[in-house]
């Protein structure tokens, strides 16, 4: 999608702190982090929300590739949070699915 951030960054457009990446998804810090870790997981291929998304599969991985994430950053054993928002009334801001992970601090319930 050729306007979509997310996309951007991904191509490599637009710089972003990349923290893993793999010819299928990508992972970034979050450039208005809300806890110590809060890095950003996205699939390459452009799906603008979960409600788009039809490839079980992807969504899957995606989930587990963010769980690699949080073991390389090190909150995997004590605790981090895996959020996707979807559409405005939940906070997406970015119509490219991703999923926040949020870790390195204590979490509150309920969280919105």
């Amino acid at each position: 999608m050729n306007d979509c951030l997310f996309c951007k960054i991904a191509a490599g457009e637009i710089p972003a702190t990349k923290v893993r990446e793999t010819d299928r998804f990508l992972a970034f810090r979050d450039i208005d982090p809300q806890a110590p870790t809060h890095v950003l997981a996205i699939p390459r291929d452009h799906v603008a929300s979960l409600n788009e998304a039809s490839d079980a599969e992807l969504i899957g991985s995606l989930v587990l590739f963010a769980r690699d994430v949080a073991k390389e950053e090190g909150v995997a054993d004590g605790g981090y949070r895996l959020v996707i928002n979807t559409n405005a009334g939940a906070g997406q801001t970015v119509f490219h699915v991703h999923a926040h992970l949020l870790g390195g601090r204590p979490m509150r319930w309920p969280p919105g």
